[in-house]
């Protein structure tokens, strides 16, 4: 069961919008801009959406969903994307998950 909480931030591309959770408000502003770029250029390139959330151990997970009916979603694309994201932005993903640990987790 997903613990909306957790979700750090996410962008929809039939919404065009961008979601980002104010619980993390604590995060530096040129993050929270980098995140946003992110998310809405991922959305931007593959379609879709996607969602970043910490899962219970601390883990940034980047989730990926899209609707049924929309045959443009490249689903193998949004694959190779996450993959191309997580290894470009290792350290900011792992400085993620050490913050949600220690201000977090902690309070939990």
């Amino acid at each position: 069961m997903r613990n909306e909480e957790n979700v750090l931030c996410g962008a929809n591309s039939y919404a065009q919008k961008y979601y980002f959770n104010t619980r993390f408000d604590r995060l530096p502003a040129t993050i929270k801009d980098e995140l946003q770029i992110l998310c809405v250029t991922f959305t931007e390139e593959v379609g879709g959406c996607l969602t970043m959330e910490f899962n219970e151990d601390g883990e940034l997970e980047l989730l990926v969903d899209s609707d049924e009916r929309d045959y443009l979603f490249d689903e193998i694309g949004s694959v190779l994307k996450v993959k191309q994201m997580r290894m470009d932005h290792t350290e900011l993903f792992e400085a993620l998950e050490l913050f949600y640990r220690a201000f977090y987790m902690e309070a939990e």
